[in-house]
């Protein structure tokens, strides 16, 4: 048996690269279900489909975490069909990066829409059932750019607003057994960050001590752990998952 048996997981923002890999491992540590929550319903189908064919522990679920109306029609799904939520991980996330005296509004709104309000959002609609059950695992996922990062005021603003908001809903959880965690990755194989110019990435990996970028599968690794039982006395904590691009003094 894995360490996730009997479990039942969310995820958003699943459909590929750090959600994927999340919803892969989640898989291969016998979670006895998972939900893709993902804005492109076409994108979840496939990857349920390609993660498991028999469509048995993988359900896709269209869902835009920056709407409060569609996170509560998609939990809604996700209980009717799995019973309960267990497991909660918030990866959904966008950039719109820019310089700050050249972002907009808009820009900022957008970017703390999805990462804030929408972690936000989605604990609020599985808290109450977790509490009931006096059991869960929450785990937010934050960012190295947490901590600053050139072109990205917005994003980081977002991340550090998680961070915080990590730390007291675990305050306020923990006497219900329940677990509430943030983890930052820093550079992970991704489309996303593929589309960062060479010679940007170069530089971020030279800074990287590791000297390599990492697979998704190891920020899932220590997700993985997060969302078990052998992290029940972690809580509140900001796991980085950075090859010691970033340090707490």
């Amino acid at each position: 048996m894995g360490k996730l048996s009997g479990k039942y997981a969310v995820v958003t923002g699943a459909g590929k690269g750090i959600g994927r890999g999340i919803v892969e491992r989640f898989l291969e540590d016998d979670v006895a279900g998972v939900a893709i929550l993902e804005l492109d319903e076409a994108l979840a189908q496939a990857t349920a489909k390609e993660l498991d064919p028999t469509g048995e522990r993988v359900l896709p679920v269209r869902c835009n975490v920056a709407d409060q109306e569609s996170v509560q029609a998609a939990f809604a799904t996700v209980e009717q069909h799995f019973g309960r939520v267990d497991i909660l991980v918030n990866n959904a996330g966008i950039t719109r990066d820019a310089m700050f005296h050249k972002m907009t509004a808009e820009q900022a709104k957008q970017v703390m829409d999805v990462h804030f309000y929408g972690t936000f959002y989605c604990c609020q609609a599985v808290i109450k059932g977790m509490r009931e059950r006096e059991y869960g695992k929450i785990v937010n996922v934050s960012s190295t750019s947490a901590f600053g990062n050139v072109g990205q005021a917005n994003y980081t603003a977002a991340k550090c607003a998680i961070d915080g908001f990590t730390r007291t809903l675990a305050l306020e959880s923990i006497r219900k057994n329940i677990t509430v965690n943030s983890i930052a990755p820093g550079f992970i194989d991704t489309e996303m960050l593929r589309a960062v110019p060479p010679e940007i990435m170069e530089a971020r990996i030279k800074a990287t001590p590791a000297q390599r970028l990492a697979p998704p599968s190891a920020l899932a690794a220590a997700v993985s752990f997060l969302a078990s039982d052998d992290s029940c006395w972690v809580t509140g904590d900001t796991i980085l998952c950075c090859g010691g691009a970033r340090m707490r003094d």
